[in-house]
């Protein structure tokens, strides 16, 4: 298939800067792939398109305060550090911003440095080093603590690339669920939920089972080949226990829906249930690079809840592959036409 099949012209007014508050609030457009018809309701309505004994799939990965700066040292020349993957107990592959090659020493400041250095601080001071540049174009970078100690005090919430606005709440940029920290951006189809919601839900016989996959950066980063089956996909580190497993096991042999809240879920499930050759989802635990463009066939998920993407991105393909690329293509042309707001902060789809 051709990267123009997933492409699509967006107003850049579409694209939604702050989030819905609150969070139920945001728009909802039900999509049936049986009939092709569209709804247009609020998220809050979700539970009149469900039944009991449905299962919500989440993702509960956390996404971790990863923007760090800091200054050189000596020079005191300004550095931004994005976290990426952990490579050891004090070591992360990361983006470094500023010149800052292999060898380095940065001093952390808590938020981001002045023009002029700021006069020194009593407290202990925090520091990093560069260890190496990687053939990602990133850097291998080692503190001289655990990391995870500082993000409260020293680290920021990432956003999105295409969101300019400050958050006022970086909680916004969670879903209530998330409890698991290791992602660089939030698995967004989750965001719309509240625990008000998510009591409806369960009083109606719904139930949630979580699962995790920790989002990278690359989730962001275009396809750059024409073809797209030649897109070498990211790596993305996922989770799903045996007690979740036996869970969404007994709901299918039961004839229960399976419901994926986001692209990330359907990862998740779509990797389990190809360990196997009866389709049996599995306990998993590891990489996934799993790629799902039109033609995949879907072992796990019936139904899906998932924002709008960008264009040219693999989040589109995995969507098109679910609904089928022409559906999927009128889809986004009602949004538009209705004015729905788009990507991370925007509004959603319920595929059934």
């Amino acid at each position: 298939m051709r990267l123009s099949e997933f492409d699509y012209e967006l107003p850049p007014e579409r694209i939604a800067q702050t989030p819905m508050e609150p969070r139920d609030a945001s728009r909802l457009l039900v999509v049936e792939r049986a009939t092709g018809r569209f709804h247009h309701r609020r998220f809050r309505d979700l539970p009149e398109y469900l039944r009991p004994g449905d299962v919500l799939v989440c993702n509960d990965s956390r996404v971790i305060p990863a923007r760090l700066f800091g200054r050189k040292v000596p020079g005191g020349g300004r550095v931004e550090i994005f976290l990426l993957r952990r490579q050891g107990e004090h070591t992360w592959e990361a983006l470094v911003r500023g010149r800052a090659r292999p060898g380095a020493r940065i001093v952390l400041t808590r938020e981001e440095p002045s023009p002029a250095p700021s006069p020194p601080s009593a407290v202990p001071p925090v520091e990093c080093r560069i260890l190496a540049e990687l053939d990602s174009g990133g850097r291998l970078v080692e503190f001289d603590r655990p990391v995870e100690a500082l993000w409260e005090e020293w680290g920021h919430v990432p956003l999105p690339p295409y969101i300019h606005a400050p958050l006022a709440d970086p909680e916004r940029y969670q879903t209530v669920y998330a409890r698991v920290q290791g992602s660089v951006a939030a698995p967004t189809a989750g965001l719309h939920f509240t625990p008000e919601l998510i009591e409806r839900l369960q009083a109606m016989g719904v139930e949630f089972a979580f699962v995790t996959l920790h989002i990278g950066l690359d989730t962001f980063r275009p396809v750059q080949v024409d073809e797209v089956e030649k897109h070498p996909m990211h790596a993305e580190w996922s989770s799903l226990t045996p007690q979740t497993a036996a869970q969404l096991n007994r709901a299918r042999a039961q004839g229960r829906r399976l419901i994926a809240v986001g692209t990330t879920a359907v990862r998740v499930l779509e990797t389990a249930a190809s360990q196997g050759n009866d389709g049996t989802i599995t306990p998993y635990e590891g990489w996934t690079r799993l790629y799902i463009t039109p033609g995949y066939h879907f072992r796990a998920v019936d139904a899906l809840i998932t924002n709008f993407h960008l264009p040219r991105s693999t989040l589109l393909m995995l969507v098109s592959a679910f609904a089928g690329l022409a559906l999927i293509r009128r889809a986004y042309q009602e949004a538009i036409a209705h004015g729905y707001r788009f990507y991370s902060f925007g509004d959603a789809m319920l595929i059934l």
